[in-house]
């Protein structure tokens, strides 16, 4: 694991305003601290620097792993993994409910890849719409 300094950690935190930069969730009432991730892996030549890392909650950072591709489920055609320091959220996704919708092959990937809506994290979307702190 790449040294990250307390400045770029808190940085990271406050730029995605506590909240997994890939699923939206919040990190405020959870039991695990959230993942500083390196969006583009280390292994594949990504720099320990602001404009790589992003919060992820850590379901998302042990889904991602060090995968920057996934196949889109539509066109079974590979494609990027949402890029948060690229990447516009809304334009590759889109709520229903408390369900991600991917709108585009990034976004159907990133959903797919991330399992961003199983079960337990759509339980925890209901919980976090309840008390005001779901984003869609």
């Amino acid at each position: 694991m790449r040294y990250i300094s307390i400045k770029l950690h808190r940085l990271v935190i406050a730029r995605a305003e506590n909240r997994c930069e890939y699923c939206g969730l919040s990190q405020l009432g959870q039991a695990a601290t959230f993942h500083i991730d390196h969006v583009i892996p280390v292994a594949a030549g990504g720099q320990t620097s602001a404009d790589n890392l992003a919060l992820a909650c850590v379901a998302c950072s042990l889904h991602k792993a060090a995968r920057q591709f996934f196949p889109d489920p539509l066109t079974e055609e590979p494609a990027s993994i949402l890029n948060p320091r690229q990447d516009n959220w809304h334009d590759h996704f889109t709520w229903e409910g408390v369900q991600i919708n991917g709108l585009t092959p990034i976004g159907r990937a990133t959903v797919a890849a991330l399992q961003m809506n199983r079960p337990l994290i759509l339980a925890i979307r209901e919980e976090e719409k309840m008390i005001g702190r779901h984003p869609g």
